[in-house]
């Protein structure tokens, strides 16, 4: 199976589900470290129903609206923990087309490349700040559940990545303002 089948399978262990909200799911909580659109999660749907890992029942919302809403098996719940319990891979490098792009810098002018990373930082700022805003959803430590204990460190840590990131670009900004 793949990543995003077991991406779906933990996302519906944690709640019965539509298809329609995995995909909101996988545009806002889980889309600063997975992403994945409709046309991959209905056919993934499909896919572990037919491994018995996932069912479904048809629900009726509002006079003629059907809705399959998903749930768990307990087959579903053990190929999930296997997957949870495997080795870590080696880190591997994303791809990034910003920093692909600043690495052929000598094509730009300094004018231009200054714009490139000032408009950076201002998207990471913004995102950021909204990090910031979420994390202040959980006020304590002990309060928080279980469902969201990993929510809020993956948000501890997606805010020190974005603070280094950053101070990079505000370093980098002055590197390019004082260059040549």
């Amino acid at each position: 199976m793949n990543i995003l089948g077991y991406a779906i399978l933990g996302l519906i262990d944690k709640q019965n589900i539509t298809g329609y909200d995995l995909t909101k799911i996988f545009n806002d909580s889980v889309a600063d470290f997975w992403s994945a659109n409709q046309s991959q999660i209905y056919p993934e749907l499909k896919k572990l129903v037919q491994a018995g890992f996932i069912q479904y029942e048809t629900v009726i919302q509002g006079k003629l609206l059907e809705k399959k809403l998903y749930s768990i098996t307990g087959k579903g719940k053990e190929e999930l923990k296997k997957w949870l319990l495997e080795d870590e891979p080696q880190l591997s490098q994303s791809k990034d087309i910003f920093k692909m792009r600043v690495y052929f810098a000598e094509h730009l002018s300094k004018e231009q490349l200054l714009i490139k990373f000032k408009a950076r930082q201002e998207k990471c700022q913004n995102l950021l700040q909204r990090y910031r805003t979420k994390i202040n959803e959980y006020q304590d430590l002990e309060h928080i559940s279980p469902e969201n204990f990993g929510d809020f460190i993956l948000l501890k840590g997606a805010i020190k990545q974005l603070e280094a990131q950053i101070s990079w670009l505000d370093e980098s900004i002055n590197y390019i303002t004082d260059y040549k």
